[in-house]
């Protein structure tokens, strides 16, 4: 598939066929792709859970979600997503590498950073993944974990403290279903979020 197309196709599937399963070598390139994406300084600070059985996925929405509340039309449908991948970043991996000599940041002090790359550079990994589902014929989702719930995530997975529950990717074969109410926005073309030298600034043939 023509990446332009891959990103035209890219929509964020909230419906999965529970009977049609995700190969996990369509996985591996999932993620192969991800570890592409780009890091500051090279870090890398970013995991990835795989999610595929359907035991590790009960205790996901177990941890996620009220087990005495009522299941919405989201919840049912993201349910059937045959894998879930949830993307962790690691601060601690971006401060280590800018206190080494070629970046001089000894006082790892997080106010150097003007934006907290380890969570950016992981949003891009998952945005990888996404694409890569979208060209391997499959729907995909990026969701958030409530932060009530990142602990209870990251005791039912062993995921050490110190990471960071970016979001989870899920992904499947997409099924028809009503569109989300936000949709009736319209999508900002190029022309209307590009500033041209300055901001307010129309670009050619603007």
């Amino acid at each position: 598939m023509e990446f332009s197309d891959v990103v035209r196709r890219r929509r964020m599937v909230r419906r999965y066929d529970p009977d049609r399963p995700v190969p996990p070598e369509v996985v591996e390139r999932c993620l192969a792709n991800a570890v592409r994406a780009p890091s500051a300084g090279f870090s890398q600070g970013w995991d990835f859970v795989v999610l595929s059985e359907d035991d590790e996925r009960d205790s996901f929405w177990r941890a996620t979600t009220p087990g005495d509340g009522p299941s919405d039309s989201w919840l049912s449908g993201i349910r059937n997503a045959p894998v879930l991948i949830l993307c962790l970043s690691d601060k601690e991996a971006y401060l280590d590498r800018y206190a080494e000599p070629d970046k001089g940041w000894t006082d790892r002090d997080e106010h150097r950073w003007p934006v907290p790359y380890w969570d950016i550079d992981t949003g891009m990994a998952a945005l990888l993944i996404l694409l890569t589902a979208v060209d391997e014929g499959f729907g995909g989702l990026f969701f958030g974990v409530p932060p009530a719930h990142h602990d209870a995530v990251k005791v039912a997975f062993g995921i050490p403290s110190g990471r960071a529950i970016v979001g989870v990717v899920s992904i499947g074969h997409a099924l028809p279903g009503p569109k989300s109410p936000s949709l009736r926005r319209p999508r900002r073309s190029a022309r209307d979020v590009a500033h041209w030298g300055r901001f307010g600034v129309a670009g050619p043939g603007g």
